[in-house]
C-alpha cells in the first residue's frame, strides 16, 4: 500500500514536460511564465510629479515665500520646451505624472498654496523639504531587473506591470489539457431524463463527478479538452476514448470511478492492460483505490468514484502533479473543534473537509461534516482539507496541516 506522497511521486514521473506558447498579454491572465521577464526600461522612466501642484527650484525650499508662476506642464509634455534653461526664477504648475523640468527640487500640492489655483500670477508656498512628491526615475525598477521569474502565475497586477514596460506578448507554459472520463450505467447527464440500461429508472443518478472534475480543472489552471461518459462495458469505453482522442490532443486522461473491486470496474479493465499499469490502494481515507496507467502513450490517472474521494484525490494528486504553480502547498492552521478529540484511522492518513477562519490570532480551521466519501452536499462550503495523521489524536488548539481547495 502506497503512502499519498509515494503515489504523487509515481504520478509525477509519468507526466511529460508541457510545451511553451506565446500569448498576447491580454490573454495571459493566470498563465505560468516559461522564462524570466526583464524590464526593458527604468520605471518610472523619468522623474515625475506625484501631485497636481507646483515644481519648486532649490532656492524655494525650506521657507515660506512668494513666487511668480511660470507656464503649466501637463502630463505628456516635454518640460524642456517650456523651461529650456530649467527651473530658476519661478515655480512651475505641474500635473500628476508630468515629467519635472530640470532643476526641480520638490513638488508642493496646489491645495497647500495661496491662492490654491494654477492661474494666479504669483503664489505663496509653504516651507517645503527637498524631494517631496517627486517620483524618481528607476525608483520602482531598473532596466534589466527581473520583473517576474519563470514559474510566476500571471496576476492582474502583473499584467499591468508588464504592460507598463510595453510588453505585448509573453511566453508561457501551455495549460495541461485533460480528457475527463466518468463511467457507470446508472449515471445520467445533469438535466437529462434519467435512464438506466439495467431497467431501473429509480436507481439512476445525475452525473456530479463530471462537472466536479471540470470545475477542479479550471480551479487549478488546467484546460478541459474533452469529456466522455462510458457505460460499464470495456468495448464501449474503448470506443468512446478513441472517438474523443481522434479530434483532440491531451496531456493526461483523468478518470473517476471504475477502479475498485466490483464486477463493473470498466476503467480498470481497459487501462489495466497497459504493461506499466498500477491499480492498488493508497493509505488514506477517503480515496483509497487509485490507478495509474498509460493509454496510447497518454498518462492515465484514475481516481475513485465517490464524489468526495474524487475531490480529495484530484487535490492531492492531479493538481500538484500537473499544475503545481496553481496548487498552493500545504499550510498549517490551529484546529478548532467542539469535540473533545478527533481520532485518526490506524494505518491511514485521513483528509477531512474544513473551513478556514482568519483572525488576529492567526489561521484557524474547523472540520465540516463527517468523514463519509459520499457527503458532497455537506462538503460544498469547504475551502480546505485537514490532514489527520494515521492513528493520531487531535484536540482543539493543535496545529494541523491543511490543503487549500
Amino acid at each position: 500500500m502506497r503512502t499519498p506522497e509515494e503515489h504523487l511521486n509515481a504520478i509525477r514521473t509519468r507526466i511529460p514536460q508541457l510545451p511553451h506558447q506565446r500569448l498576447p498579454l491580454h490573454q495571459a491572465m493566470n498563465q505560468v511564465l516559461a522564462y524570466d521577464v526583464h524590464a526593458s526600461t527604468d520605471s518610472p522612466r523619468f522623474d515625475n510629479s506625484q501631485m497636481d501642484g507646483f515644481a519648486l527650484p532649490r532656492t524655494a525650499l525650506n521657507q515660506e515665500s512668494t513666487w511668480p508662476v511660470g507656464p503649466i506642464i501637463p502630463a505628456g509634455t516635454d518640460p524642456h520646451t517650456l523651461y529650456p534653461e530649467g527651473l530658476k526664477d519661478c515655480v512651475a504648475p505641474i500635473m500628476t505624472g508630468a515629467k519635472v523640468p530640470a532643476g526641480t527640487a520638490a513638488i508642493v500640492p496646489v491645495e497647500h498654496c495661496h491662492p490654491p489655483q494654477f492661474d494666479a500670477p504669483d503664489i505663496r508656498i509653504p516651507a517645503t523639504a527637498a524631494n517631496q512628491f517627486i517620483r524618481f526615475q528607476g525608483s520602482d525598477c531598473r532596466q534589466g531587473d527581473i520583473l517576474a521569474p519563470a514559474g510566476t502565475v500571471i496576476s492582474p497586477v502583473m499584467v499591468g506591470a508588464l504592460a507598463s514596460q510595453d510588453i505585448t506578448e509573453v511566453e508561457v507554459v501551455r495549460r495541461p489539457r485533460l480528457l475527463l472520463c466518468t463511467a457507470g450505467e446508472e449515471i445520467h447527464p445533469v438535466g437529462v431524463e434519467p435512464h438506466d440500461m439495467r431497467g431501473d429508472v429509480s436507481a439512476s443518478l445525475p452525473d456530479a463527478n463530471g462537472p466536479l472534475l471540470a470545475a477542479l480543472a479550471q480551479r487549478f489552471g488546467m484546460e478541459v479538452a474533452g469529456r466522455i461518459h462510458s457505460g460499464d462495458q470495456p468495448e464501449e469505453c474503448d470506443q468512446a476514448l478513441a472517438t474523443a482522442l481522434s479530434t483532440t490532443t491531451v496531456d493526461a486522461i483523468i478518470t473517476s470511478g471504475g477502479i475498485s473491486h466490483g464486477k463493473y470496474e470498466v476503467f480498470k479493465q481497459v487501462f489495466g492492460q497497459c504493461p506499466s499499469a498500477w491499480f492498488g490502494h493508497v493509505a488514506q481515507q477517503p480515496g483509497g483505490p487509485q490507478g495509474l496507467a498509460e493509454y496510447h502513450g497518454i498518462p492515465v490517472i484514475s481516481l475513485p468514484g465517490n464524489p468526495i474521494s474524487t475531490l480529495v484525490s484530484f487535490r492531492l494528486f492531479v493538481a500538484p502533479a500537473l499544475s503545481p504553480q496553481h496548487c498552493p502547498p500545504p499550510q498549517w492552521a490551529r484546529l478548532i473543534t467542539s469535540s473533545p478529540e478527533i481520532t485518526g484511522i490506524v494505518g491511514k492518513e485521513q483528509f477531512r473537509r474544513a473551513h478556514l477562519h482568519h483572525s488576529k490570532a492567526g489561521t484557524e480551521v474547523e472540520i465540516l461534516s463527517g468523514p463519509g466519501s459520499h457527503l458532497l452536499i455537506s462538503a460544498a462550503h469547504a475551502d480546505s482539507l485537514v490532514r489527520i495523521p494515521a492513528g493520531a489524536t487531535l484536540h482543539g488548539g493543535d496545529q494541523v496541516r491543511i490543503y487549500p481547495l
